[in-house]
């Protein structure tokens, strides 16, 4: 016998009158290639250079390099892909973490990371606050969940995702749901997941049954935005004016193709994304990690890169397993361009 729907989920602005969620209305949207185009296109032979052949540079952390940063400054750290550590005044928190050697369902088969993490799951401090964007499995990764759903305070996600986590055994008074423009206060931080254009699901059968989000976190005066998967639309603008921008904008930058053309950003809908946002700082995520798409695994960053320079906007590319504390000057290198 099916599950009732809970309450929350019919009354969302983003419901589809069915228990599950839909995309808010974006005429600038283009149409997705049937399933079947999809899939053929994604699994059939994959053009070279979506996978370095050169080993990507990993700069080794430890809990004591961790503890040693400035407990009264944010500093943000690159995890891979679109996982970060961050150190927000002293505390820990996390987001999208994923320690497993394949963003799958399955040990043996699917994306396989290109890199080590720069620490192991056993490394990690206690963790005040886990946030997630969607249930994808490169941004939710059950063995990272389950080992360390005792020393995460609390998890923050959209709708829906709090039945998965309870189902990998975290205790449910540890999960807080949002909706679009719903905000949580823990301390000095606040956090407000906001709007995003993508889908959800981990098997066929239950596509867009938790919703998606982006993130804004604010720590003192210190605003950053999380923008998780999606694809162009207005809600950037929108999300730039109610918040008067950023101190820094982790934006995605990777898995996009012209057969799904809505659900991840090009570089060009990147870079135009962050300028909409307000922000100061433009930083890369959802690269360098596993293999999601069919262009070269070097093509988000070379592009980005080119078109930052053209447009004078400060980027952040920072290696993995690099510390950004925000006020502090810093370097930013192409990192990527000796390697193949």
């Amino acid at each position: 016998m099916a599950q009732p729907c809970p309450p929350r989920h019919t009354a969302s602005p983003q419901s589809d009158g069915a228990c599950g969620f839909v995309n808010a209305p974006n005429p600038q949207a283009l149409p997705l290639r049937d399933n079947w185009s999809i899939w053929t296109r994604f699994l059939g032979k994959k053009p070279e250079g979506t996978v370095p052949a050169d080993p990507i540079p990993v700069r080794r952390l430890d809990r004591a390099t961790l503890d040693a940063l400035d407990p009264t400054a944010v500093h943000i750290i690159r995890l891979g892909h679109s996982s970060h550590l961050l150190k927000l005044r002293g505390r820990y928190w996390l987001i999208d973490p994923v320690f497993s050697e394949r963003a799958s369902p399955v040990s043996f088969a699917g994306p396989k990371r290109f890199h080590r993490p720069p620490l192991s799951l056993d490394e990690l401090p206690p963790i005040e606050g886990l946030i997630l964007s969607h249930d994808h499995y490169d941004h939710l990764d059950r063995l990272t969940i389950e080992t360390l759903k005792q020393r995460v305070q609390r998890h923050y996600v959209p709708l829906g995702v709090g039945a998965r986590l309870l189902g990998m055994g975290v205790p449910a008074e540890r999960i807080e749901e949002f909706d679009w423009w719903q905000s949580h206060v823990a301390g000095d931080v606040t956090l407000t997941a906001t709007p995003a254009q993508h889908f959800s699901g981990r098997t066929p059968w239950d596509r867009n049954s938790t919703l998606w989000a982006s993130w804004v976190i604010t720590s003192g005066d210190a605003r950053i935005y999380f923008s998780g998967d999606t694809g162009y639309s207005d809600s950037f603008r929108q999300i730039g004016e109610r918040f008067g921008g950023f101190d820094i904008a982790l934006m995605e930058n990777g898995a996009y193709d012209a057969y799904w053309p809505s659900l991840h950003l090009t570089p060009e809908q990147t870079v135009q994304a962050f300028v909409d946002l307000r922000a100061n700082l433009l930083y890369l995520v959802h690269n360098s990690t596993f293999d999601l798409a069919l262009h070269g695994w070097r093509h988000p960053m070379d592009s980005v890169l080119a078109l930052a320079q053209q447009k004078s906007l400060p980027l952040a590319t920072p290696e993995i397993g690099e510390v950004l504390t925000l006020g502090q000057p810093r370097e930013n290198k192409a990192w990527w361009q000796a390697l193949r």
